[in-house]
């Protein structure tokens, strides 16, 4: 249930309901919102529960939450959320794009990658040091020495770092490194790893699982929430279906679907979602006319010998013209592309 406190509500009266839900056995989420401060009180509820907490001071109403994802629901927060870690802003009204190579392959490929998307106007670099692949026989990764190269390249352009987790016992190495810890679609439904990233202070980007329901998605983004991180991002990177023109099929329709039921940003993944480097700028344009917070897109200096991915990866050309047009779109539909800082 949500507790929305009076507008002039005082820091003491929402420390005491904070303490008044915990008394009685629920977990209290103090969300601030422009006009309110929420206090959503998330577990197993008695009957004489509303009563107590409508009893409390500073107390406006106390309203069920109906939705079976809690902490992510529009009922507890109507306005969108906006996350900032390093360069990377995303969400209510201001477009981040995420961009870099699938794989840290070495410093020079990093390097040049990071140097070049941040110049056609990316706010953080994506690379991965540890890669889950469907084969054991593939790339898995530069593991740590991949992690030193993705802060080398933070310090070089000011780019925010976004590398994927792929294990608890990752998580605290990861973080000391990255920025955003990216849960892969393959561990959307890992709930430990979930409630591992939750208790990191990193932002989150959330890949849905490519079989996953939206509410399946939610759920997943609820282990992280419970754990007292608020800052979530959740990615449609495309999901199985029957058709075969595309590595997966991209629905773009997610972004307005997952809008209207949560205030966590979402971003779409143009690349996995088509598997196709001639797709990708066409479908990045498209979630930016959609109204999608945010991009994340593989771009390597020479997709053709890339060590993985490279066939939907694009060039550091078709990358800059791609971010032109999403720039004009964004500023029709009135998104704002912040400009990183030079170091």
């Amino acid at each position: 249930m949500i507790v929305v406190m009076a507008t002039n509500a005082t820091a003491e009266q929402i420390e005491h309901m904070v303490e008044r839900v915990e008394q009685l056995g629920l977990k209290a989420h103090v969300i601030q919102g422009t006009e309110h401060t929420v206090i959503a009180a998330i577990g197993e509820k008695r009957e004489e529960t509303k009563e107590s907490l409508e009893m409390g001071p500073g107390v406006s109403a106390v309203v069920p939450i109906l939705a079976p994802y809690k902490v992510a629901s529009r009922e507890v927060k109507p306005t969108p959320t906006q996350i900032q870690c390093g360069s990377l802003t995303i969400g209510a009204g201001t477009l981040g794009v995420i961009a870099g190579p699938c794989s840290v392959e070495s410093e020079e490929q990093l390097i040049a990658s990071a140097r070049a998307v941040k110049a056609a106007g990316a706010t953080a670099l994506r690379g991965g040091a540890f890669k889950p692949r469907t084969s054991p026989y593939s790339f898995q990764g530069m593991k740590k020495e991949g992690l030193k190269l993705l802060a080398a390249a933070r310090e070089e352009t000011g780019l925010a770092i976004v590398t994927e987790v792929v294990s608890t016992d990752d998580v605290d190495l990861v973080a000391e490194y990255a920025d955003v810890l990216q849960v892969g679609a393959r561990n959307m439904q890992n709930y430990r790893l979930l409630e591992a990233v939750g208790k990191s202070d990193r932002a989150v980007l959330l890949k849905r699982g490519a079989s996953a329901t939206m509410d399946e998605l939610l759920l997943a983004a609820e282990y992280i929430l419970n754990e007292g991180n608020p800052n979530v991002m959740l990615c449609e990177r495309g999901i199985r279906t029957f058709e075969s023109h595309t590595r997966f099929t991209l629905p773009l329709a997610s972004v307005s679907y997952l809008h209207r039921k949560t205030h966590l940003p979402v971003v779409i993944d143009p690349s996995h979602g088509t598997g196709h480097a001639y797709m990708v700028p066409d479908m990045a344009v498209a979630a930016v006319a959609a109204g999608a917070d945010g991009l994340i897109v593989e771009v390597h200096p020479d997709p053709e010998n890339a060590l993985s991915d490279g066939y939907q990866s694009l060039n550091f050309d078709l990358f800059e013209e791609t971010m032109e047009r999403c720039r004009r779109v964004a500023e029709a539909v009135d998104m704002t592309l912040p400009a990183v800082s030079s170091t």
